[in-house]
């Protein structure tokens, strides 16, 4: 009876553990759906400001065309380092860990190409070029440590949506960014469960406030939190001007 009792509460460890799993994909796959909504509302932009300077770094530019390459900037980042973990996967990577890190990956090459779309169409003149990463002080093998950048990267691209709404002029744009920063903030959540499961680590309490609010930070601070991840030059002195 006791072998019995004890094969049942395993099953049933196994059951939750299957239908958590099932749960954040799906939770996930929403997310990336809805953060793909909306390109059609991308208007004409009148904000023209070129892209790499003649001593090569790349200027973000002002105005709405600034804040849409400070996003394209952060995503290509982020898709860059997700590409990356399911490329080397790091030691002992679950199957279920996989799959929801392949598709955080996904989302955020939506994310990417969704902007350079935008972009293109909106500012041809004006779009930054691929952005050069630097992943070199990660260690793609640890899964404490890629979880651990997978944290940084997406409560940063929250706080940096948070930051950049306000500078936002076109209420289009201004509607696609919070449909986005609900995705990173999604993302956020997951990445939190997974280093710390079944506990209250997926609500984000180290940055979110006493009244529920995430953090929102300035693209300047933004820019030196993620310098050390790229090899290219970024200035967003104008972004929001």
């Amino acid at each position: 009876m006791e072998r019995i009792s004890n094969s049942k509460n395993n099953s049933d460890k196994e059951d939750q553990k299957a239908s958590s799993t099932v749960d954040r994909r799906s939770f996930l796959m929403s997310a990336g759906i809805a953060a793909s909504v909306g390109a059609a509302m991308v208007a004409c932009s009148k904000d023209h400001e070129p892209g790499p300077d003649p001593v090569g770094t790349v200027d973000l530019g002002s105005g709405d065309v600034g804040v849409l390459n400070y996003a394209y900037a952060l995503e290509q980042l982020e898709a860059a380092f997700y590409i990356q973990v399911i490329d080397t996967p790091y030691d002992g990577m679950s199957a279920a860990e996989k799959t929801i890190l392949t598709d955080i990956r996904d989302h955020e090459i939506i994310h990417r190409d969704f902007f350079k779309a935008a972009l293109t169409a909106a500012a041809p003149t004006a779009i930054i070029p691929s952005l050069e990463v630097n992943f070199s002080g990660i260690n793609f093998k640890s899964r404490d440590i890629v979880l651990g950048a997978a944290k940084l990267f997406e409560d940063t691209g929250v706080a940096a949506y948070n930051g950049a709404g306000k500078l936002i002029k076109t209420a289009d744009y201004l509607v696609l960014a919070g449909k986005i920063v609900s995705v990173e903030a999604r993302h956020a959540s997951v990445i939190g469960d997974l280093l710390k499961p079944n506990t209250e680590n997926f609500a984000g309490g180290d940055v979110v406030d006493n009244n529920g609010l995430d953090k929102a930070i300035d693209p300047a601070t933004i820019l030196a939190a993620v310098k050390p991840y790229l090899k290219t030059n970024v200035t967003g002195a104008n972004v929001g001007k």
